[in-house]
């Protein structure tokens, strides 16, 4: 019990004297202003690519390849992997979600402190055929996320079907990674295609992801034991994600980054804490699976016709509570609060000044981010209010909703 409080203290200590430091030495603007000049520069020289290309620009590719952008996207891993918890395994989705955070985190990181910009646009054509699109054009461009996540949740789904199935056949094995390799050419060709990224972008997020798949692989047993049977795990998981909320760098203009680090953080320490709870219940490897006499295609529809709505309202529910208790919150302890998006009435800090322009609170530094000891003099209340939704929603996937199959027998 002593050395797993030892470890756990020690990381978090770790992280926060990472932040300290990291902030006191302006680790961010060195670390940009080495990177930044070589990463535009293969920018710009990479623009003729591009645009040669896009020549062969038709509406059938525009479709195509905005449509496998939004099957690699955040928003469709968001409706995806609640659907596969549901499927009975467990264990493939938690780790996959967790992954995910993990490429979110790490690439949005690398984003804000290169800040390296897109494809100019003209003369480059940009195709956003989806508001998430056109709020992933608002991010840097280095790494490309939808390379990133492709290479790291395919190559780790592919991982997950070989040991789960122990397939012995070597030219099945050949068939599986063609297949991940052919999706994954295919969505960074497509980014090129759309003029979302150059190909530096791409290499990039490419390097990046074969780095993060082999290190998960090497760690994601030790990560599952933890969550399904270790100690303090609720509460060291809990403070991990504080304290990532603060280990954020300061991109050079505002981006949407830090909202889908913010949430996604939330979704991992939801579903961190209520596997961690109902481990035994919904979550072992004896549960039933899909495909199964004990888990007909039938029953798994109507656990979508109960789960989804259920999941939607909790989330509804939790940006609901969220949003009046930590105003109450915040206060009682006398911290000064603003609201860029959530709350419309908090135009105003506490002190009584008029906020500047919501854009430019959009993203702060690494301690101003959650708290309100900064210039600012105030506590953007939004991310707190975005955590905790996130939370809600995911906790909901793995706690909430499985009892509610339980008690209606799905």
């Amino acid at each position: 019990m002593e050395s797993i409080a030892v470890w756990q203290t020690g990381t978090l200590c770790g992280l926060v004297s990472w932040i300290a430091i990291a902030s006191y030495l302006n680790v961010t603007q060195k670390l940009r202003s080495l990177i930044q000049p070589w990463v535009t520069h293969h920018v710009l020289a990479g623009t003729p690519l591009i645009i040669q290309i896009q020549n062969y620009q038709h509406g059938l590719l525009d479709a195509l390849f905005s449509g496998l952008s939004c099957v690699v996207s955040v928003p469709f891993y968001t409706a995806f992997l609640p659907l596969l918890f549901w499927t009975g395994h467990g264990k493939l989705a938690r780790q996959m979600t967790l992954l995910m955070a993990f490429c979110d985190y790490l690439g949005n990181c690398i984003k804000d402190v290169v800040s390296a910009p897109r494809p100019s646009c003209p003369p480059v054509r940009r195709v956003t055929a989806t508001k998430d699109e056109e709020e992933n054009a608002m991010e840097y461009g280095l790494p490309s996320s939808h390379t990133l996540n492709t290479v790291c949740l395919s190559g780790y789904l592919l991982h997950y079907v070989l040991s789960y199935s122990q397939l012995e056949d070597g030219p099945l094995k050949l068939v599986g990674v063609f297949l991940v390799c052919l999706i994954v050419g295919l969505i960074g060709f497509g980014r090129i295609y759309l003029g979302m990224h150059s190909l530096i972008d791409i290499i990039g997020g490419l390097a990046l992801a074969l780095v993060i798949l082999a290190f998960w692989f090497a760690v994601h047993e030790y990560i599952d034991n933890f969550i399904v049977s270790g100690q303090n795990v609720t509460t060291f998981w809990g403070a991990l994600s504080v304290v990532l909320l603060f280990a954020y760098p300061t991109p050079e203009f505002p981006t949407p980054s830090f909202e889908f680090h913010t949430a996604f953080n939330g979704v991992a320490l939801g579903i961190v804490t209520g596997v961690q709870q109902t481990f035994h219940q919904f979550h072992h490897e004896a549960v039933p699976r899909i495909f199964t006499p004990q888990l007909s295609i039938p029953a798994f529809l109507g656990r979508m016709l109960v789960g989804i709505p259920t999941i939607l309202v909790v989330k509804f529910c939790s940006k609901a509570l969220a949003k009046w208790i930590l105003p109450i919150v915040s206060n009682t302890l006398g911290i000064p609060i603003r609201s860029t998006t959530y709350i419309p009435a908090l135009t105003k800090a506490s002190n009584g000044t008029k906020l500047k322009n919501p854009d430019e609170f959009k993203q702060s530094g690494s301690l101003q981010k959650l708290f309100f000891f900064s210039n600012q003099g105030t506590f953007d209340v939004d991310t707190g209010i975005r955590f905790l939704q996130y939370a809600g929603l995911a906790w909901s996937v793995v706690d909430l909703v499985p009892s509610l199959f339980s008690h209606l027998s799905l």
